[in-house]
C-alpha cells in the first residue's frame, strides 16, 4: 500500500500550513524561505497537494473523489469535493476524538478497531453517511491506548454535525457536513480550475 512518508513539520512548512490542522502541536522552528511568486498553476497545484496531504489521500483517489463530486446534483463541485474527503471514515474517527492525528485515526481503522452500524469496518476511505453510528470496538474499549487518545483530545472540538459520546467511545453522525463547518484551511475554488484545465 503506498503511503505518504514525507516528514510531516517539513511538508507543511512547503505548504504554508499550520500543523495544528494536522492534529500536531508541535511548530517547527524553522521559517519557509521565501521563493518566487507562484504562478496561477502554481497556486493551484499548492492548494490540491494542501488537500491531499491534510487528508492523507494519494493522487488516484483523490481525482476520483473529485470526479465524484462533479457528477454531483446539488451543490458546487469544490464545496462537495471538500464535504466527500470530510466524510472518509478515518476522518471522522479523528474529528470524533478517538485519533490524535488523522493518520493515526487511519490506522485504527485498518486495524478493525472501528464498526460502522456495528459491523466492522477496515477501510479507511469508506464514506460515512448521515445518521451512521461510529464506535471503538467492544475490545477496544478497555484498551489503555484508546484512554490515553481520549485524554489528549478532550480539549478538541468535535464539530457540530457529529455527536461524540467519549464515555462509551461511539458517536453519530447526525448530518451531512456543510462547507462552512470544515474548518481546513483550502481554496477548493483553485483544486477545480486546475482539473477543470
Amino acid at each position: 500500500m503506498a503511503r505518504d512518508m514525507s516528514p510531516v513539520l517539513k511538508r507543511c512548512r512547503s505548504l504554508g500550513l499550520d500543523p495544528v490542522f494536522m492534529g500536531i502541536d508541535k511548530k517547527s522552528n524553522r521559517q519557509a524561505r521565501g521563493g518566487r511568486k507562484l504562478s496561477e498553476y502554481g497556486t493551484q497545484l499548492k492548494e490540491k497537494q494542501k488537500a491531499k496531504f491534510i487528508y492523507g489521500e494519494l493522487e488516484k483517489p483523490f481525482r476520483n473523489d473529485f470526479e465524484r463530486a462533479v457528477k454531483m446534483t446539488n451543490g458546487t463541485t469544490g464545496e462537495n469535493l471538500m464535504i466527500l474527503l470530510e466524510l472518509r471514515l478515518d476522518n471522522v474517527v479523528y474529528r470524533l476524538g478517538y485519533g490524535r492525528t488523522r493518520k493515526e485515526a487511519r490506522q485504527i481503522v485498518g486495524h478493525k478497531q472501528i464498526t460502522v452500524n456495528g459491523e466492522v469496518v477496515n477501510i479507511p476511505s469508506y464514506r460515512v453517511k448521515a445518521g451512521d453510528v461510529i464506535a471503538v470496538r467492544k475490545s477496544g474499549k478497555t484498551d489503555q491506548k484508546f484512554k490515553d487518545i481520549v485524554e489528549v483530545t478532550n480539549g478538541r472540538m468535535v464539530p457540530e454535525w457529529l455527536e461524540a459520546d467519549a464515555e462509551n467511545l461511539t458517536g453519530t453522525v447526525k448530518t451531512l457536513p456543510t462547507r462552512a463547518q470544515i474548518d481546513v484551511p483550502v481554496d477548493e475554488v483553485q483544486i477545480v480550475e486546475l482539473y477543470s484545465k
